[in-house]
């Protein structure tokens, strides 16, 4: 077996393997230079690093449970566990709305469906079809709608399994 060190070229010669119109590389430990596509921007990084940008920004979350958040990012780690500071959760059912105060509101990163940024410009325009309405009232229409939809999720599951289906997901994520 032959031991080579880092710094030593492998055996076969020098640099052989440049591209025509490229001087040969010096001291590569690493193989051969290669010319792939050109690289993305730092801004379309779709990690939990492209949170940097909305530290201190106003966001909506929409998680997977169908809850609306709303509130201002204060922290964040590589998981993109997110803090949210002034938060308020946002019921809808149908043309109604109500806000619920929370506070301080830890998020776990993976029930994350959707986050944006809130246009601070827009954000007190109130498309013309909703109404603002007492926290009771929403949600007990929300709740109704959730019985329905339960109700008809169970009927078309039984025609699917007639059929030979195995439904799968009962409605559990919701916009």
């Amino acid at each position: 077996m032959e031991r080579l060190s880092l710094n030593e070229a492998p055996p076969g010669g020098p640099q052989g393997n440049a591209p025509q119109g490229f001087p040969p590389q010096q001291n590569n430990t690493l193989g051969p230079m290669t010319h792939g596509p050109p690289q993305l921007p730092p801004q379309m990084f779709t990690t939990a690093a492209q949170l940097l940008d909305l530290t201190d920004k106003k966001l909506v979350l929409v998680l997977r449970d169908g809850r609306k958040l709303i509130g201002v990012l204060r922290s964040w780690d590589q998981f993109a566990n997110l803090v949210l500071q002034d938060t308020i959760e946002r019921l809808y059912s149908g043309n109604l709305y109500a806000d619920i105060p929370r506070g301080i509101f830890l998020v776990r990163g993976e029930n994350v469906l959707l986050l944006g940024e809130i246009d601070l410009d827009k954000e007190d325009d109130v498309p013309p079809h909703l109404q603002r309405a007492s926290f009771q009232e929403v949600f007990e229409l929300k709740k109704q709608e959730e019985i329905k939809r339960k109700s008809s999720d169970k009927k078309r599951h039984g025609k699917l399994q007639t059929l030979g289906f195995e439904p799968e997901h009962s409605g559990e994520i919701l916009f």
